[in-house]
C-alpha cells in the first residue's frame, strides 16, 4: 500500500527549529547566570507577574499550576525545577493564603535581579531581530503565531459553530 505524500511542510518541526534557533542566542546568557531553560521560563513568568498591574497575584506569589501552564512545564518537572531554584535562593514557596492546599511561588530579590539582567540581553536580541526582519515583519510574525495558538486552542465544536 502506497503511503500518501505530505502536501504541507512539517509545521511542528519548523516551530521547534525556530525555537532552537532563537534559544541559540539566549542560552549563553542563561548559562552565564547559572540557569537552565526551564528555570528561566519560571523566572520570566514570576517576573512578569511581579511587574504586572494585576500584582495581587504577583505580590503574594503565583499559584504553581499557573506557573506550570505559563512556563509550559509538566507538574512533576516543575516540582524538581522549583526545588533547585529554592535551594539556589531564586524563589520562595509558601501556602496560598486563600487555600492552604495550594502552593504559591514568588521570585526572591536574587531571582528578580537575574530577570532584570537577562531581560537586557534578551531585549537586545529582539531588537537585533527587529532590525534584521523589520518592525512590520516581526509584528506580523507575532500576530501569526498568536493566530495559530488561538486557532489550535479553540475547540472544534466552537469553530464549527462559528462557521454556521
Amino acid at each position: 500500500m502506497k503511503q500518501q505524500a505530505f502536501v504541507h511542510r512539517n509545521l511542528p518541526r519548523l516551530l521547534l527549529q525556530a525555537r532552537e534557533a532563537v534559544m541559540t542566542h539566549t542560552r549563553p546568557s542563561l548559562r552565564e547566570h547559572g540557569l537552565s531553560d526551564q528555570q528561566w521560563r519560571v523566572l520570566r513568568v514570576l517576573g512578569e507577574h511581579a511587574n504586572s498591574i494585576e500584582s495581587a497575584d504577583g505580590a503574594d506569589g503565583v499559584e504553581t499550576g499557573r506557573v506550570a501552564r505559563e512556563a509550559f512545564l509538566l507538574g512533576p518537572s516543575l516540582t524538581g525545577v522549583l526545588t533547585r531554584m529554592e535551594r539556589d535562593g531564586l524563589i520562595e514557596r509558601s501556602r496560598c493564603p486563600q487555600d492552604a492546599r495550594r502552593t504559591v511561588v514568588r521570585a526572591t530579590p536574587v531571582g528578580l535581579s537575574k530577570v532584570a539582567k537577562l531581560s537586557e540581553a534578551i531585549e537586545a536580541h529582539y531588537a537585533w531581530m527587529e532590525s534584521e526582519l523589520g518592525k512590520q515583519k516581526l509584528a506580523q510574525l507575532y500576530q501569526l503565531l498568536d493566530a495559530v495558538i488561538q486557532l489550535e486552542t479553540t475547540p472544534m465544536n466552537e469553530a464549527v459553530e462559528e462557521m454556521e
